[in-house]
């Protein structure tokens, strides 16, 4: 795969993530968020299911092969990081709005780099730097932040900001080995979708008519972004480095506010739009400037 592939995956996978906001502040009318999730993870699984009979099937075994227990250790920390980066993300919509919780899931941007450099011990190309201040001001200018007070929703989704910072450092480590993005995404939509039912039996209320009354959302959650999204995702990291890809998924707080305008008649200011062109210039900024180099 080209790096102009997974640079059209990454695109494909934010614009799913940004539109997927609104169905998951919508979602929970009926239900709570642990039930969402895990019927909109179970979702995406067998929304993979036909594809990894297509696709993956024959080769997954020799593929795990190459080192069995690194997969498996690895793959299950997948699950577990989507886990608790989607569950803090969903429970904290319920304390928090939507602008504060964009912004600070945002925060993923600068806490990739730095667990890469100072756990992983790995080089960060410089440009990486001002593209994570470039992200985190237009974060800052797209959601209206000022406006709105800390809560303790902030809190969980600053601690889910982590879960998700790594999860794309992991899925890196193994996407780069193994070439099963199907089979993987079917690890984590699984784990996830099994962990969150557990917790929505002992926390929460499981009512089929509930469910039903968000089937809309959680169809968009599940088949789109909880399954495609996130394969894409795999796609886009095996030629773009844990940084520059969690610069460009910061374009997803861009999508959502567009999508928010258009689809839920929200009024876009120019802060906003400053915010939009802060994080464009950021992404663009941490693409092109190793090309530069190179050249």
């Amino acid at each position: 795969m080209s790096k102009s592939s997974s640079l059209i995956a990454a695109l494909i996978c934010v614009f799913i993530w940004g539109t997927t906001f609104i169905a998951q502040d919508t979602g929970m009318e009926f239900i709570g968020p642990y039930v969402f999730n895990g019927v909109r993870f179970f979702v995406g699984f067998l929304a993979l299911i036909p594809l990894f009979l297509i696709l993956e099937r024959k080769k997954v075994k020799s593929e795990i092969l190459k080192d069995k227990k690194f997969f498996i250790i690895n793959s299950m920390l997948i699950g577990l990081f989507l886990f608790f980066g989607t569950a803090l993300q969903q429970i904290a919509l319920l304390y928090t709005d939507v602008a504060n919780a964009a912004f600070f899931t945002i925060f993923y941007v600068p806490m990739v780099p730095i667990i890469v450099f100072y756990l992983f011990k790995s080089k960060i190309h410089w440009s990486v730097w001002p593209s994570v201040i470039f992200c985190v001001m237009g974060g800052y200018l797209l959601t209206d932040f000022y406006n709105a007070t800390v809560r303790l929703g902030d809190t969980l989704v600053i601690l889910g900001a982590l879960f998700w910072s790594l999860h794309i450092i992991f899925v890196a480590r193994v996407i780069k080995i193994f070439d099963i993005p199907i089979f993987i995404g079917m690890i984590q939509t699984f784990t996830v979708s099994i962990l969150s039912i557990l917790l929505g039996i002992i926390f929460e209320e499981i009512v089929l008519i509930n469910i039903l009354a968000q089937k809309v959302q959680i169809l968009y959650a599940g088949i789109l972004s909880g399954s495609i999204a996130f394969v894409l995702q795999f796609y886009a990291q095996k030629n773009i480095a844990p940084a520059p890809a969690a610069i460009i998924f910061s374009l997803e707080g861009v999508i959502a506010t567009i999508a928010a305008w258009i689809i839920l008649s929200q009024y876009l200011n120019i802060n906003n739009v400053l915010g939009c062109i802060f994080i464009l210039i950021g992404v663009i900024f941490s693409q092109i400037m190793p090309e530069v180099k190179k050249s």
